[in-house]
C-alpha cells in the first residue's frame, strides 16, 4: 500500500506518489495561482509538506483529499505572500536560463479537460474566465469540474460543509456563466458546461 511504503520512507512509495499526483497537483495549484513560477514553487511546498507530515496523517480522509487540502491552502498561503509582497519586489536580473519547475520534468502531462474541450478559443476563454471568478467559488468549481472531485472529497479538502461545497459550485458556475455569456459559440459552451449540483 502506498501510504505504508510513504511511512516506511520507501523510496519507490515517494516515487509512486509523485508519479500519481504530480501532474494533478500541479494543474490545481495553475488554476488557483494563474502564475507558473508561483505554481512551480507552491508544487514543490505541497510535495515537502505532504513527505514531512505522512508520518502524522491519521487516515480521517483519504490519502487523495489530505494532499489536495494542503495544495489549495499552499495555494492560498503563496497568493497571500505574493499580494502583500509583489509591490515591494523589484527584478534586478532576468530569469536564469535553463531553470525548470515541476512542468517541465512530467513525463506525461496528459490534457486537462478545458483542452478536450472545444478548442483552443474556448480553452483560453474558459481559464480568463477562470481568471475572474472569485477565489473561493474558483478552488470549488476547480476542485469539481476541472479535477473531478466528489462533493464529499471536496467538503474534506477545504473543510467546510456538503451544502457550502454545492452552494459555491453552484455560485461559481453562474458567474462563469455570466463571464461567458455572448464570449462563446453556443456549442463551444455546450461542450463544457458542467452538471448541476445534486
Amino acid at each position: 500500500m502506498l501510504l505504508e511504503g510513504l511511512r516506511a520512507g520507501r523510496e519507490s512509495a515517494y516515487e509512486e506518489l509523485l508519479a500519481q499526483y504530480q501532474q494533478p497537483i500541479y494543474s490545481l495549484v495553475f488554476r488557483l495561482l494563474n502564475d507558473p513560477s508561483e505554481t512551480c514553487d507552491a508544487v514543490q511546498e505541497v510535495f515537502l509538506k505532504v513527505f514531512r507530515s505522512v508520518g502524522s496523517f491519521r487516515g480521517q480522509s483519504s490519502l487523495k483529499t489530505w494532499i489536495y487540502r494542503i495544495a489549495v491552502n499552499e495555494a492560498y498561503n503563496q497568493r497571500r505572500w505574493f499580494s502583500r509582497h509583489r509591490r515591494q519586489e523589484v527584478g534586478l536580473e532576468a530569469e536564469e536560463e535553463g531553470s525548470r519547475c515541476y512542468r517541465d520534468t512530467l513525463s506525461d502531462p496528459g490534457r486537462s479537460p478545458f483542452e478536450l474541450a472545444s478548442g483552443v478559443e474556448a480553452h483560453s476563454l474558459i481559464e480568463q474566465a477562470l481568471e475572474q471568478l472569485n477565489p473561493t467559488f474558483r478552488t470549488a468549481v476547480v476542485l469539481r469540474d476541472i479535477e473531478d472531485l466528489s462533493y464529499e472529497e471536496i467538503a474534506e479538502v477545504l473543510q467546510i460543509s456538503l451544502g457550502t461545497v454545492k452552494s459555491r459550485i453552484l455560485r461559481g458556475r453562474d458567474s462563469l456563466r455570466r463571464i461567458l455569456a455572448g464570449r462563446l459559440e453556443p456549442g463551444q459552451a455546450l461542450h463544457w458546461t458542467p452538471q448541476p449540483a445534486d
